[in-house]
């Protein structure tokens, strides 16, 4: 029998004896690496791990602690959970259990209209154990959709999806082929139990156990409102215990730091029904962050050589049309209005096609290239309201919007000097875990040919390279006229943001005719880079929050000090400490002593203000104060009021970031 050869991830080969599986392959290696497997992957498809070596093929080993062996955890734990309702109700319905972002759910339909308790969480949870201690495999079969539809003959959500195999769309499920050659591949765990999947899945239930079921939610059929309302389970899965103890930590410290809970408690913001979902207000508080964090960019912006500009809100649909937003985002944009039945005017959901009249307002020299334009810009996009989420997916924002317009010369070193721009003014704000995300040329959804979009994307990958990060791939991911460059950044919690985003962009310039005269007096097309530092002001308002856990630094706080009498008789005093401190372009407030001190202490504390300032009767005399220090059991008392306005100014000054709670 002729042996296979495999490559492995180094370069180097192998030989095996026919019908080698991806187990023994690990075994091979190693039995640390044997032991962590959870499948394999042949030339980039998952597998199995008794699946057999195929010759010539490049083979990896798909490990636990990976990103893609925590979703083959998840989505056999949701297998198992879906085994466990049945087991508990018999005669229910399944529908799906995809993979999610750090777990997993699980859709079903209850006999007689049932519904799942939070309570039922507990009860399924036990369930699960005792089917992951009865060591069942996970085998996979292949099916015809005749035998699929016989095997869930009983099962109306499963008939569905073999159906719309049948039919040729790409569902889960299916294997390959479509019509007479469709099939559906499933898991026999048990003669009670087989489900529909494409896997692959772990060899049997007792490799899993890491787990813990979240909470019950509505969910309407294939996510349409008009179909059934199922009942769905959410859970999550990792690769050890201390991976589990450290997801549900993190989401107590993301509940914590919920910039929507922190909003209202801090009063920087609210969302009132009577304006409509997704569109917020920023109170004097909000409103006093925005301005710095507003301010501050400007001041590098310009000192970085942008130039601002200002554009209107609306426009007439034509310059939507020449853009081909209309063409590729109108389901993004809210609906038209009719103004004097002549024209249809947007809501802009981007700055990018006013910028471009902006350079067409006359004719262009080369000399005036790189011509950086800067706004502040209010966009508008209909966002549905399933997916509005506080700060972070809004109706209305304010993208901190840049365009540049450059020759094909200087498209490199541009694209350098944004990228090193923008990574420099995220550090200002406290961030500084970064990666970098390619994102390409989407295949259904671009404009321009595949030559121009080649040597864009050339060009945003050497630009990423010289920054020093790692750079990742999104395959299809870019916007319909560019591929773009994503900076990621990681919170304090370890949650990844996409942050800024830099396009660079052929397209656009050709649709609206842009030209400048060249040094051979010729006339040339400019290159066009899209470049949105924040993303929105109102999302990185939203991140910043979170990460600081409110605690803004001294810089950014809307109030850095506060100034407490002991009593009544010392708020004299207690405001001309807060003049002092005003004078050096501090923001202070006064509380009168109409309270205890302590109550006055716990509700500035609760507020989160960098300094509070006790002053009694020996700071009345001898021109001192007492610090109580954000984060600091250990008041500082009896401090000079000199020294103190000196070390206030510098700290503001230098913009200096505390580590992040």
């Amino acid at each position: 029998m002729a042996p296979v050869s495999v490559r492995l991830p180094d370069g180097s080969t192998k030989e095996f004896e026919k019908g080698t599986t991806a187990r023994q392959f690990a075994e091979s290696i190693g039995p640390r690496l044997a032991k962590a497997a959870v499948a394999a992957s042949f030339d980039g498809t998952q597998v199995d791990l008794d699946t057999p070596l195929p010759d010539g093929a490049e083979v990896r080993v798909i490990t636990a602690d990976s990103d893609a062996g925590r979703d083959v955890l998840r989505h056999s734990t949701a297998h198992v959970l879906a085994q466990a309702v049945l087991r508990l109700w018999p005669g229910a319905h399944f529908a799906i259990g995809p993979v999610i972002e750090d777990g997993f759910y699980y859709d079903f339909e209850l006999p007689g209209g049932a519904h799942f308790s939070d309570e039922d969480l507990e009860t399924i949870e036990a369930t699960m154990r005792e089917i992951m201690a009865e060591d069942q495999p996970f085998i996979r079969h292949e099916h015809t959709i005749a035998e699929g539809l016989s095997l869930f003959a009983d099962q109306p959500f499963k008939q569905e999806i073999i159906n719309a195999v049948e039919a040729g769309q790409d569902e889960v499920d299916a294997t390959g082929g479509t019509g007479a050659g469709a099939q559906v591949s499933t898991y026999w765990n048990s003669n009670a139990f087989t489900d529909l999947c494409r896997g692959p899945h772990v060899p049997s239930t007792s490799r899993l156990g890491h787990f813990s079921l979240m909470r019950v939610a509505g969910a309407y059929w294939r996510g349409d409102e008009h179909r059934q309302q199922l009942q769905r389970i959410y859970g999550t899965a990792w690769e050890s215990d201390k991976a589990l103890a450290e997801h549900l930590h993190r989401l107590v410290e993301a509940e914590r730091r919920d910039h929507r809970k922190l909003g209202a408690e801090l009063d920087l913001f609210s969302f009132p029904e009577e304006i409509g979902s997704g569109l917020p207000v920023f109170h004097p508080k909000g409103g006093t962050v925005r301005r710095l964090m507003e301010d501050y960019s400007r001041t590098r912006h310009e000192a970085a050589g942008y130039e601002f500009v200002y554009t209107p809100h609306i426009t007439k649909s034509e310059l939507f049309e020449t853009s081909g937003h209309l063409d590729w985002f109108a389901d993004g944009m809210f609906p038209p209005m009719d103004v004097d039945g002549t024209h249809q005017y947007y809501l802009k959901p981007m700055n990018c096609p006013f910028h471009i009249l902006i350079f067409k307002s006359r004719q262009r020299s080369y000399r005036e290239l790189p011509l950086r334009l800067f706004e502040f810009g209010a966009v508008y996009r209909y966002e549905k309201s399933g997916v509005v989420h506080g700060l972070t997916r809004v109706r209305g924002m304010t993208q901190d919007d840049a365009h540049i317009f450059c020759t094909r010369e200087e498209m490199g070193a541009e694209l350098h000097a944004t990228l090193t721009f923008v990574l420099s003014l995220l550090r200002d704000f406290g961030l500084e875990d970064f990666f970098l995300e390619l994102s390409t040329r989407p295949e259904m959804k671009a404009v321009g040919t595949l030559e121009e979009w080649d040597e864009a994307t050339e060009a945003l990958r050497n630009a990423a390279l010289g920054m020093g990060l790692d750079l990742v791939l999104d395959e299809g991911g870019g916007a319909f006229y560019g591929p773009k460059i994503s900076v990621q950044a990681k919170d304090a919690i370890g949650r990844t943001h996409q942050m800024s985003t830099i396009q660079l962009d052929f397209q656009m310039p050709q649709r609206f005719d842009m030209e400048y005269i060249g040094a051979d007096n010729g006339r040339h097309r400019p290159i066009m880079i899209h470049r949105a530092l924040f993303g929105s002001v109102e999302r990185f308002f939203a991140i910043l929050l979170e990460h600081y856990a409110g605690a803004l630094p001294t810089w950014l706080s809307p109030e850095q000090v506060r100034v407490l009498g002991v009593r009544g008789d010392h708020e004299d005093y207690a405001h001309k400490v807060a003049d002092r401190l005003r004078a050096v372009g501090a923001r202070v407030g006064v509380e009168p002593a109409d309270e205890p001190l302590g109550a006055r202490i716990r509700r500035a504390k609760l507020l989160k203000l960098p300094y509070i300032l006790v002053v009694g009767d020996d700071d009345v005399h001898a021109g001192t104060v007492g610090v109580n220090r954000r984060g600091s059991n250990d008041p500082d008392r009896g401090r000079e009021l000199t020294d103190f306005t000196a070390e206030l100014e510098l700290e503001i000054a230098q913009r200096r970031l505390p580590e992040a709670p």
